[in-house]
């Protein structure tokens, strides 16, 4: 059993993690209004993984380098690249606090995803959670409204290759592939990016280079805040405290971008928040 203060050092970490990560996507939208959004994009994978290998080498020495599972690597690896392309491309047109909280549909999605690729059985409390999910991005993205803005199905695509990416993780935990699934979470991105981005390169300034830098260490920074946070207390613990970033993100996107906060954001999360923590408390409740 962990120590309270185990267990409160889980939590200050994954709470870092969502602030970290929120300050990454204010950055990266603030860059893809003046950069090609594939050349944001692969700021964000290249320093990740310079970063993060240098980490890993001096860690783990070369360890990390080998997968007994090489193809899911690459698949998770892909996915999560896919779904990045996709959110970042909707973070150049939608609000900051929109696009995050329709990401946050992905917890819910995985649910539905657990059922039709791992055959996993849910109950009526679950299903009632996906739904009420599935109507609080639907206040968000508003179809059928005149003021529906059609960019907010790029964060919706991207929280679909998200689930996938969590489906693709879970297959892959276990220690003896922990720290080669650190590695090959930007470092597939990374490569790929390096020969994508020479097609639509623009010279970055000298403070547009630092906040590419930075983004790409904050990202780094957000992920290694997660892994230490998981590793002081259990996931049941801490998958509450991942939605500090739907909160942090709302305040960037108030005070320093100016977007308004609409009644119907604030609903709509509020209801993907609740729904995705039904769904853990339904999952992690053990018997007395």
């Amino acid at each position: 059993m962990r120590k309270p203060s185990g267990v409160l050092a889980g939590i200050i970490l994954t709470i870092l993690s969502g602030l970290a990560l929120a300050t990454m996507d204010t950055g990266a939208k603030y860059l893809t209004g003046r950069l090609p959004v594939l050349e944001v994009v692969w700021a964000r994978y290249f320093f990740h993984a310079v970063l993060m290998t240098a980490w890993l080498a001096k860690t783990r020495g070369t360890t990390f380098l080998k997968t007994r599972r090489p193809l899911l690597q690459l698949a998770r690896g892909g996915a999560l690249l896919g779904a990045t392309i996709t959110m970042y491309f909707g973070l150049s047109k939608v609000p900051l606090a929109d696009a995050t909280a329709v990401m946050f549909f992905a917890p819910v999605l995985v649910t539905v995803l657990s059922v039709v690729f791992l055959g996993e059985r849910i109950g009526l409390p679950r299903i009632a959670a996906v739904l009420a999910g599935f109507g609080g991005v639907l206040l968000i993205v508003r179809p059928g409204f005149a003021d529906t803005d059609p960019y907010l199905l790029l964060p919706l695509g991207a929280a679909v290759i998200v689930s996938l990416y969590y489906l693709l993780t879970r297959a892959l935990s276990g220690p003896e592939e922990n720290a080669a699934t650190l590695f090959h979470t930007t470092a597939v991105g990374a490569v790929v990016l390096s020969f994508a981005v020479l097609i639509v390169w623009e010279t970055p300034s000298m403070t547009e280079f630092a906040l590419m830098l930075g983004i790409g260490a904050l990202g780094a920074l957000g992920h290694f805040c997660l892994v230490q946070g998981f590793a002081y207390a259990s996931a049941s613990t801490l998958t509450p405290f991942l939605y500090a970033q739907v909160l942090f993100a709302g305040i960037y996107s108030v005070v320093l971008i100016g977007d308004p906060l609409r009644p119907n954001l604030v609903i709509g999360a509020a209801i993907l928040i609740a729904s995705g923590l039904t769904i853990w408390w339904r999952e992690n409740r053990r018997p007395r």
